[in-house]
């Protein structure tokens, strides 16, 4: 039986899914229809973390021209993208490449778990004080439990979904327990998998917890009126409790829960282990109408034997699942109203360590990025010879941020509230300088990637077009 590895900071991924939480631009084409175009359609999001820090100098953006202490041990394959490569142990993945982008100058200023993970998963560095070890340990709201606020459900199911379990920087912070992610507490390639907390009570009929909740609200009446104001807690039950039974009653609910419905052959091709039933039970909550799906999955922490670990554990897995996930979305006409984000929080060191392992690297890495109104087939950015440093067109986590959102219909500089009122940021950003916006030209229409620039005195958000040149020209100076 295979045993769980450890992080290197002592944690293991069982330790995380028992946390619970309940273009061608034509003439006269403006920056605001741009946006309004990108975040036009109703859309969603699955965002596959790969806890620990997948190796994208060994995967994405490899350096067959380095010294071999740099370059490791794997080749490059061909993709069906004419002068793009790929890692040999993705021939599935290689043959999707033109449905997502690759944003190949990331960058961010963290090469610790904790604080990286808080920051690509709500797009804020965590503030002084932050302790990684809390679960949750939000200092700000992920990125699924703000579109849950902002939004709200689509009918019966939860708008926000963590599988297989949420990880320690998932949750809604100050947005409250309204925000909070339903939490698959159950690993979906078990056999026999089931939501635990879609079931009632066996032999309660639905008459019978009708009664039950009625009664329970009489009971409960007195405590609202005299506590509400002084006591958040009760307000918290209450959200619960009515998540509880709305889940528990709902066809549509139990429908959309029930990966058992989902083909055979399906399931294979997605491969029968945790990533791909992950992904897999992602796209289904998403065709149920679920804002967002948070895949966490781990354990991509490569300090010793990078090259075996990978070969033999986990890139089959990612190839599987990634190839399917984009296959499946495009075949199902979904692509377009779904946002799929593949990263860790961050990448790994260019030169291999002494253990034949990479070690965390935070200043330069590959992040994937396709469909919802994201143009497939680019590669944004470019990392220097050895990977070490974006070469040029640096971005970071605030500017994922800010393309994310609004490619999902928010504004990352409106406001959010706390539950004593206090208004916060959506996104780490403050004005849309349309002057910074670039654009390129191509054969299809441009869809938008936000990004905030930090200057001295503010951040300013600017935006490229994800099209067929890699040339980009100011937007301001089309005609």
């Amino acid at each position: 039986m295979h045993r769980p590895v450890a992080f290197c900071d002592g944690f293991t991924r069982r330790d995380f899914v028992r946390i619970g939480a309940a273009g061608v631009l034509g003439a006269q084409v403006s920056l605001s229809r741009l946006l309004a175009e990108a975040a036009a359609k109703d859309k969603s999001l699955i965002y596959v973390f790969l806890k620990g820090g997948l190796s994208t100098i060994d995967t994405f953006d490899m350096k067959p021209e380095a010294p071999v202490e740099v370059r490791g041990d794997f080749k490059e394959i061909p993709t069906n993208l004419p002068g793009v490569h790929v890692c040999e142990h993705l021939p599935r993945v290689a043959r999707v490449m033109d449905k997502f982008s690759q944003v190949r100058s990331f960058t961010h200023r963290s090469s610790d778990h904790g604080p990286a993970d808080h920051y690509m998963l709500t797009g804020f560095h965590p503030s002084a004080g932050f302790n990684g070890g809390l679960k949750p340990n939000n200092h700000h709201p992920a990125f699924g439990s703000v579109l849950a606020q902002k939004l709200g459900p689509r009918g019966s199911v939860p708008p926000y979904v963590c599988l297989p379990g949420m990880h320690p920087s998932g949750s809604s912070a100050y947005l409250g327990a309204a925000a909070v992610p339903f939490v698959i507490e159950t690993d979906p390639s078990a056999p026999n998998f089931t939501v635990p907390d879609l079931a009632p009570p066996l032999l309660v009929e639905t008459k019978r917890l009708e009664a039950r909740r009625e009664l329970l609200a009489q009971v409960d009446r007195y405590q609202r009126a005299a506590e509400a104001k002084a006591n958040a807690g009760p307000r918290n039950v209450s959200v619960f409790s009515q998540r509880a039974f709305d889940l528990m009653t709902s066809p549509d609910a139990k429908k959309a829960f029930d990966l058992s419905a989902e083909p055979e052959k399906l399931r294979d091709d997605y491969g029968r282990n945790t990533l791909g039933q992950s992904c897999l039970f992602a796209r289904r909550l998403v065709e149920s109408g679920v804002r967002c799906v948070t895949v966490d999955h781990a354990n991509w922490d490569t300090h010793d034997g990078n090259f075996t670990t990978l070969k033999n554990a986990l890139l089959p897995k990612l190839d599987a699942a990634m190839a399917t996930l984009f296959r499946d979305l495009s075949d199902r006409g979904m692509l377009d109203s779904t946002l799929v984000l593949i990263t860790g929080e961050f990448g790994r060191t260019p030169k291999i360590n002494k253990n034949a392992g990479r070690d965390h690297w935070g200043p330069c890495f590959t992040v994937l990025m396709g469909g919802g109104g994201i143009q497939g087939g680019r590669i944004i950015g470019a990392s220097d010879k050895w990977a070490a440093q974006p070469a040029h067109t640096p971005y970071g986590p605030e500017d994922m941020a800010a393309t994310l959102y609004h490619l999902l219909g928010l504004d990352p500089q409106s406001e959010m509230h706390t539950a004593e009122g206090r208004p916060m940021m959506t996104g780490a950003v403050s004005t849309v300088d349309a002057s910074l916006a670039l654009a390129t030209s191509g054969p299809r229409s441009p869809h938008t990637l936000l990004t905030a620039r930090k200057t001295w005195l503010r951040r300013s958000t600017t935006c490229l077009a994800w099209t067929r040149s890699p040339k980009c020209i100011p937007l301001r100076d089309v005609r």
